[in-house]
Formats: C-alpha cells, structure tokens, sequence
C-alpha cells in the first residue's frame, strides 16, 4: 500500500472520529476486516489502527476489539491531581483535612515565629535535612515498622519527590522495574521521564502475582519492583505477611531494589511488617505527611541502606537543595508532640464513615477497597465505557478518574477510581448518588 493511501485511511478515520460519525465507545472492524474492506494487508491494517492509538482516537481491548475512545474529555482527567474549577466536585484526588488542621497550622505559625531560630530559616540546610529532625522522623517511622538510624533518613519535598530522587539516584533509563497491573500514576509519569521499562504483574484483590514476578526474573534483567504493600492504590489491598516475606526473599535472590511506596499506610491500624523491615539491605521506603496531615505541607521522608545515602543526597541536591526547614519544623513538632499520631487516627475514623457512606451509594455494584481508605475501585459492566461515565459526570460537574492513569500493560479495564476524601461528607453522598444514576444509564 502506498504511503499517501495509508495515510488517507488513517486521515479518513481520524476525521470520522473527530466528528462524531464515529462516536465514543463505537467498536471498529477487526483488523482482518478492516485490511478487507479497504483491501490493504493485514499487517497494514494493525499499523493503521496504531497510528490511530498513538494519535489518542483509539483504544485495543485483549479479546475485544477496537474502539473509539472518548476525546472530549480534558487532558489530563483522572491523573492524580488534576486542576478542577471551584464548582466541581472533585472525585478525583485526595487532600484529606480535618476542621481543626487550619487553626492547628496558625498556632504552629505563631509558636515558630517566636521561638523558632528564624535566621536559619533564611539559609540553605543540609540536603537530607537538619540531623536534629532526622532523629525525630527516625523515631516516627518506628512507630510503623521502619527501624532505621537517623543517618538513613532524608527528608523531601512529599512522596513524588522522594520517588523521583530514588528513580535519579537508584536507576538508569532502560531499567526493568516490575510494578502492578494497576498502579500509582506518579510513579508512572516518572517510569516515562526517565524512560524506565515498566513490566506488569497481574494484581488481584490480595496482592501482586509473585510467580509472575520468579518467573519475569529469570527472563529478563529485573533491577527493582515498586510496591504498595499497604493500602494499595488504587485497589486498597493489604498484602499479607508471607507474601511480603516472599517479595523479600525475591529481592535477595535476584538483587532487586525494592521501592516501597507508604503514603496511604497509616490508614490500616494493623498492617504486617513493612518491606523495609523485611529486607532492609535493598529496601528504600517512601513515605509523606500529605495524607495523615496535609498535602500542601510538602513533607516526606526517604528511609535507605546506608551505602545508599550518599546517591540519595546527591539527587536531592539536583533536584530541590533542600526541603525548606520552616516546613520540616512544624512537621517534626507535630511528629514529637503526637499532633501526626492523633491526626492520624482521627482521618482513619473518617475514611471509615466515608467507605460507609460510598458502601451504601454503591451498594450492588461491587466497589472494591479497604475499609479505612479515602478512595474506591468500582469495576463497570462489560458494556459500559469506563471514558463515558467519566465525560457524563464532567457535565454534571463531578470529576472522577478512569482506569487509564492507573493502568500498565496490554488491557486497561473499564473501572473508576473514585477519591472520597476531598469533600464533605453531604456533598460525598450526592455526588455518589449521580455515579450510581450515571452508571446504570450508561
């Protein structure tokens, strides 16, 4: 087939799709059909619907078919966070706070202001922050698992920060990296900054396939696996003690650098030992306050083998200098004073009301998540197109993310993941009521 008719399918198509003669959702002919209808091989077919996918338009479901995908809804929706106008109701990402924290901020402000040592505040600190607070966070961390030494703690600006520093300082482009199926989209658009290989493991409601990860291992150069051993997002899964063990001794077996990704964790108050106490030698766990306290505070904490540090400071140093200290401040008086403790425990009785609220709005259609956690799985039926529901509930001024930020690998499902934490609890009740309505129409 000649370049310029190529081409022109492609156009055709393309323009088709832009104008609505073929709407979103619409299944297209199989490859086999297409190549026969505009009497093209079938290997030209297969490139005409990739050019298609790589243009947006189209979308290839394993043991599906072709489809028209949903192109007037923003860029960028469902990515976790996206800028939403202030009369939406944001489904979409998570920045749970509670009545008090803006009054606790003020009281935090004053006290710094006079007692604080304010000319050090106008001066750069030590790259992975004051040794002071790296006591202070060494023993917060403590308290869930983690028993490093003040040595092997950084601080960073949250958890995107500190896993962009792992990624700089840990890894090369061309790397292996196994991750679930489903996964955080952060660490997704760093795997594409710094040009990571990211290969799938089926996950299910209890965790990662580990015999998919053996056998990837003896395949191919695996060099790390990040993992969201707690509360997982976006399916909210605990993974149990002896598959953690099994990760672990994974990672010894084949030298893999484990990344441990915990910013969810303190929502389950009994979880099994981290991996970082499991395997200390090669684990570096990833953790923030932007759940359990706020996310505009913009403090995380790095915890690492020693032999790491150094690596790890140097990326800090590329990247930010510094967490700035005012920040850290606050925080780690919050930490020795038990405000983080209490905050806390207080956001895990309010993910639970509001899992309960999302249980009985969606009660039938088989959400999946953890009963403390601020967000929800909701897998669609068969028929219904996950880009859809998402555009219907856009007019209806409600944002809420699809299955595709979230999704590594061949087949993206039709599922939402909806963000419970970022309104009030009437306002959760409603917006979950026209999810329901929306859905069962679609």
């Amino acid at each position: 087939m000649a370049t310029a008719r190529y081409k022109r399918v492609v156009d055709r198509l393309a323009a088709e799709i832009h104008s609505g003669r073929l709407p979103p959702g619409a299944r297209l002919p199989t490859h086999r059909a297409l190549a026969a209808r505009e009497k093209v091989a079938l290997a030209t077919a297969t490139r005409i619907y990739a050019e298609l996918a790589a243009m947006g338009l189209v979308t290839g479901e394993t043991g599906r078919g072709t489809f028209v995908r949903e192109i007037a809804l923003p860029p960028g929706l469902g990515i976790d966070q996206q800028a939403v106008a202030a009369d939406i109701v944001d489904l979409n990402f998570n920045y749970p706070a509670l009545p008090e924290q803006a009054e606790l901020l003020r009281t935090a402000l004053r006290q710094l202001a006079a007692t604080g040592d304010l000319d050090a505040f106008l001066r750069c600190q030590p790259h992975a922050g004051r040794t002071h607070e790296r006591a202070i966070v060494a023993s917060h961390l403590a308290m869930s698992g983690v028993s490093v030494d003040p040595e092997q703690v950084l601080f960073v600006n949250g958890a995107q920060h500190g896993l962009a520093v792992v990624t700089l300082a840990l890894l090369q482009p061309g790397d292996v990296v196994a991750v679930d199926a489903l996964t955080y989209p952060g660490f997704k658009a760093l795997a594409e900054q710094f040009r990571l290989d990211l290969a799938p493991l089926p996950a299910s409601v209890a965790g990662p396939d580990l015999d998919v990860l053996a056998r990837l291992c003896r395949q191919r150069p695996v060099r790390a696996v990040y993992a969201m051993p707690t509360v997982h997002n976006p399916l909210g899964w605990v993974q149990d003690a002896a598959s953690r063990r099994r990760l672990a001794d994974l990672a010894r077996q084949h030298g893999l650098i484990l990344i441990e990704d915990a910013p969810y964790a303190f929502l389950e108050p009994d979880p099994p030992p981290p991996l970082a106490a499991l395997a200390p030698e090669c684990c570096v766990h990833v953790t923030a306050l932007s759940k359990s306290v706020a996310a505009g505070l913009r403090v995380g904490f790095v915890a690492a083998p020693r032999a790491w540090i150094p690596r790890l400071e140097r990326a800090i140093r590329a990247t930010v200098w510094n967490t700035p200290a005012a920040m850290t401040s606050i925080a780690c008086a919050w930490m020795a004073d038990g405000t983080v403790a209490r905050l806390a425990a207080e956001k895990r009785q309010d993910a639970i009301s509001r899992q309960a609220v999302a249980a009985k709005s969606l009660a039938g259609m088989h959400p999946v998540s953890h009963p403390a956690s601020y967000f929800i799985w909701l897998p669609l039926a068969e028929e219904v197109r996950a880009e859809a529901v998402a555009r219907s509930l856009l007019e209806k001024r409600i944002s809420v993310s699809t299955a595709e930020p979230f999704s590594v690998g061949p087949r993206t499902p039709h599922a939402l993941r909806i963000a419970l934490g970022s309104v009030d609890l009437d306002t959760l009740r409603h917006a979950l009521g026209i999810v329901r309505d929306v859905i069962e129409r679609a």
